[in-house]
């Protein structure tokens, strides 16, 4: 299973992240909120689509920690 961290400094409540995936992030009071496992989603997509590089998960790929 993957840990999924948002820097909520960084965010910016642009929504990519929620619209790429629903089921694991959740945008509150202009910011995005870690709400699943991202089991179910493209997570490498994800992160390379943060604008901010708000987005970071351990365990895509390889052990180590990828954030754009």
């Amino acid at each position: 299973m993957a840990n999924i961290e948002v820097d909520l400094d960084a965010c910016v409540g642009c929504g990519t992240c929620e619209s790429l995936c629903p089921s694991t992030f959740q945008l509150q009071d202009g910011k995005s909120y870690v709400i699943g496992d991202g089991s179910d989603c493209d997570l490498e997509e994800v992160v390379n689509s943060c604008p901010t590089s708000a987005i970071t998960v351990e365990g895509i790929g390889s052990a180590e920690r990828k954030q754009v």
